[in-house]
């Protein structure tokens, strides 16, 4: 488990925690930043008041991640020059904490992809994600479709006719993002929140930031609730088995599906075989 300080959570705190939710919101999904700006300089007033030094340090990582997202255009496109706007940036809030972190508190990013405990729990739910996965997907085009008047799965453009090379690109892009999103939300932003609060109070605001990265990608309409959930539920799981490899594969399993519907929305004929299909 994740040594925690589990600190006091006095108003002065929940207002910062609360400034830090909103101007995630208001800068990433919404692009308010006449909004955001105030509720960011807030919130980074009191983690630079703070009386915890370790506080300041490791929030003040998270303020800085959550700026570089909100100035890059997050899209789910497909061409070369997108995979690096979009690239860059994901890459830095990566790379840049773990940097950060191993000059000043170590071992809280941790790249542990074996879990310390194998526990059965673990296996069961990534066993049921794979019909939990489809199910949940299809309920949530059913739902944009039916009450946000939003086709989800066209977010990711495709051309008139199959082309097995977009296909693959798809495929690569889609899962690439999957692995980012646990590398950054759960072993990162989690883990540096994990390391100061409660798991409930950590858990709760990676939350808020996922599902606000997320809607911004491509998960609108009803997603929110549903990606939240999704985010909620990596955290605890990474919270028990302190590794990667659950909640990348329940991720990953996710991301078959999801190019799956992507790819039969556009072509009819193709189903969850799209990987096997002869050219591919």
């Amino acid at each position: 488990m994740i040594a925690s300080l589990d600190l006091e959570l006095t108003p002065r705190r929940k207002l910062l925690l609360a400034a830090f939710a909103a101007a995630t919101i208001l800068l990433i999904p919404a692009g308010l930043w006449i909004a955001g700006i105030p509720a960011f300089v807030l919130c980074a007033w009191l983690v630079a008041t703070d009386p915890e030094p370790k506080l300041r340090r490791r929030l003040a990582i998270l303020l800085g991640c959550v700026l570089i997202l909100a100035a890059c255009d997050i899209n789910p496109g497909l061409s070369n020059e997108n995979f690096l706007k979009v690239g860059i940036p994901f890459s830095l809030v990566i790379f840049l904490p773990s940097l950060i972190q191993h000059f000043g508190d170590r071992g809280i990013i941790r790249y542990r992809f074996w879990p310390v405990h194998w526990r059965k729990h673990d296996v069961i739910y990534t066993i049921l994600s794979i019909p939990l996965a489809y199910a949940v997907l299809k309920g949530y085009e059913w739902g944009n479709r039916n009450f946000s008047d939003d086709e989800l799965f066209r977010h990711w453009a495709l051309g008139a006719e199959a082309d097995p090379a977009e296909i693959r690109r798809l495929f690569i892009g889609i899962n690439l993002v999957g692995i980012w999103d646990e590398l950054f939300f759960v072993n990162t932003v989690f883990a540096l929140l994990r390391s100061l609060f409660s798991f409930r109070v950590a858990n709760a605001i990676q939350a808020v930031l996922y599902t606000a990265v997320l809607y911004d990608m491509a998960f609108t309409g009803c997603g929110i609730f549903i990606v939240f959930f999704f985010a909620w539920t990596q955290g605890a799981m990474f919270e028990k088995s302190e590794s990667l490899l659950w909640v990348l594969m329940v991720h990953l399993i996710v991301d078959y599906f999801l190019v799956a519907f992507i790819v039969q929305t556009y072509y009819p004929d193709y189903g969850l075989d799209f990987l096997w299909r002869k050219g591919f």
